[in-house]
């Protein structure tokens, strides 16, 4: 049967093999962090305060914003703690809890790109009934379904690995609590869940990304077919552009770690793409959005202005009251 061991915590080695670069690995990652949480922050603020932006894709486009900032805290200080103390400690609790939450995150991502495809479908395909079918109601009802079909699809996997049986080393070979990580630990037999991680993989995130190819299979055919200009066509690929960016750099980065067998993963290869994934995607996607995207660089600019005003009526009303004051006293003095 083997050593079995009651592990109790486990040591995340994070980028324990370039011990000369630890502190310059804390402070780039905590740049990016700190840049990708405002970046998402930023969109969501922005979203929430122009009543013009109260619309289902600037809707759906901070509960993206959310799963950014949530996926980066769930994974990232942990690792800036491990790269600035050493102290690479994680309960076994703490780490099952950071595995799920990450792969929540991952998860309703998934099905909230296909959400966000469909309602660029409504817009450009049936523009006339676009504010009917994507009306408040179903906005929501479509954001729900995406954070609870998270939560459910990812937990049949938790529970299995939380019923593993550790032997051996306890350290993982990576810098948070990764699922493949994990189960190059355990004694128990890893056939089942690789099985349920597939059956999942083709069942709900590929039906995603089938929703999403035939949404835009469609948007094509419609613009080709109804508009006819080059500036209208241009004009309206733009607004799906953003989109599709995100799609492409989400699923080649994902994809190339959790659709291949764990017999041909490499934890060094692993290990850079969920930098990419886990760094890159939530620093990039603010971006994508906020520069191609004219709404919300007129609503930034608004925003901006409007603080710039406030900030000076209220440096002009200090002033005049010290004025006030100090001519009252000049007063009271003669």
């Amino acid at each position: 049967m083997g050593n079995y061991s009651d592990v109790r915590e486990f040591l995340i080695l994070g980028f324990s093999e370039f011990p000369e670069l630890q502190f310059p690995l804390f402070t780039l990652f905590l740049f990016i962090y700190l840049m990708a949480v405002l970046g998402n922050l930023l969109i969501i603020c922005i979203v929430c305060a122009d009543r013009h932006l109260h619309t289902p894709m600037y809707f759906f486009l901070a509960n993206l914003s959310i799963i950014d900032i949530c996926s980066l805290t769930v994974t990232v200080p942990k690792l800036l703690a491990v790269l600035l103390t050493q102290n690479n400690a994680i309960p076994f609790s703490d780490c099952i809890l950071q595995m799920y939450c990450y792969v929540i995150c991952v998860a309703t991502e998934f099905t909230l790109l296909a959400v966000m495809a469909y309602d660029r479908y409504v817009a450009i395909c049936n523009p006339l009934r676009y504010t009917i079918i994507m009306n408040r109601r179903v906005c929501a009802l479509l954001a729900a379904v995406s954070w609870i079909g998270g939560f459910i699809e990812t937990l049949p996997q938790v529970i299995m690995v939380s019923h593993f049986s550790f032997c051996g080393s306890n350290e993982i070979l990576h810098f948070f609590c990764d699922l493949t990580a994990l189960t190059k630990l355990t004694c128990t037999e890893t056939s089942a869940i690789e099985l349920l991680n597939y059956t999942e993989g083709l069942i709900m995130d590929l039906t995603s990304f089938s929703l999403i190819l035939t949404s835009y299979v469609c948007i094509i055919l419609s613009i080709l077919k109804t508009i006819h200009s080059a500036e209208g066509r241009r004009k309206a690929f733009s607004t799906c552009s953003s989109h599709l960016m995100v799609v492409f750099l989400f699923y080649t980065t994902l994809l190339c770690v959790y659709l291949r067998p764990s017999s041909v993963n490499n934890m060094d290869e692993n290990k850079l793409v969920t930098v990419t994934f886990i760094f890159l995607i939530p620093l990039v996607n603010p971006l994508i959005y906020s520069i191609r995207n004219k709404d919300l660089k007129v609503a930034l600019q608004k925003s901006f202005i409007r603080r710039l005003s406030l900030s000076v009526n209220k440096n002009k009303k200090e002033i005049a009251l010290a004025t006030q004051d100090n001519m009252s006293s000049r007063n009271e003095m003669e």
